[in-house]
């Protein structure tokens, strides 16, 4: 099964909401996948009902000490499984440097712990590129990139495509990607105008599917659960199972050939 790193250099476009509804839609539909939250703020981790008491049960272990992925992981209440995250991961971008060993260290532990198999791995990344983000694109088959339904988001898509090929050389590969437009509102000219704009730069990378701005989406984190939890008949909840049926029927899901 892939792993998919969720990723964008620009903050509040919905990265989080993201990893924690598709991660949901996936348990849903029987496929108990693994989120990794590899955010310092471990957002998914506190709204997963997972987030630890300190860095030494977190991620920040297995980058400071070693410590096996398969000791670390939790089992939420819906399904999936998390390796959480805790604010200490933050001193990982100056305490280890952005060599290889580091960089390919949690690719190498999914594949040697065999935490992959027959399930989908998650990745929730920072909106930075440090070692952090990169170790979840050296460690990911593909890349998910939430964007929000406004101007500047188009220049950080842009900045996202450019790291991402520059990327592609070091990695021997051309990294698959998609594109989602979160916050769209339909009643909104710009909304619009910002999809066309994203369909003709970068084509069937686009997603069809677009995350509205809607109430549920807004009050279940406040809830500390999903979209499908807190509002299952939702525009939410239909959107992100929306979302999960496309990328599902794109081979998205699937491990990367």
């Amino acid at each position: 099964m892939p792993r998919i790193a969720v990723f964008n250099q620009k903050g509040g476009v919905g990265k989080t909401t993201t990893v924690l509804n598709l991660a949901a839609a996936l348990a849903r539909a029987g496929e108990a996948p693994l989120a990794i939250d590899l955010d310092p703020q471990a957002h998914l981790s506190s709204l997963s009902g997972c987030a630890p008491a300190s860095g030494d049960s977190s991620m920040y272990a297995f980058f400071r000490d070693n410590k096996l992925l398969s000791e670390l992981v939790l089992q939420t209440e819906r399904n999936w499984s998390l390796l959480p995250a805790h604010l200490e991961l933050s001193k990982v971008d100056t305490q280890f440097g952005k060599g290889p060993n580091i960089l390919n260290r949690l690719k190498l532990a999914l594949i040697r712990e065999n935490l992959n198999g027959v399930r989908p791995v998650i990745i929730d990344c920072c909106p930075l590129l440090g070692v952090l983000s990169l170790s979840a694109i050296f460690a990911a088959d593909k890349v998910l990139i939430p964007v929000s339904a406004d101007y500047l988001a188009v220049k950080g898509a842009l900045q996202v495509d450019k790291a991402l090929n520059a990327l592609g050389p070091v990695l021997k590969k051309r990294i698959e990607r998609r594109y989602v437009i979160t916050r769209f509102d339909a009643r909104r000219k710009m909304s619009w105008d910002i999809f066309t704009t994203f369909r003709e730069r970068f084509g069937n990378e686009v997603c069809e599917t677009r995350i509205a701005e809607s109430v549920s989406l807004a009050e279940s984190p406040f809830a500390e659960t999903d979209v499908f939890e807190h509002a299952p008949g939702s525009r939410g909840a239909q959107d992100y199972q929306a979302l999960y049926q496309e990328l599902k029927a794109n081979d998205f899901l699937a491990l990367a050939a």
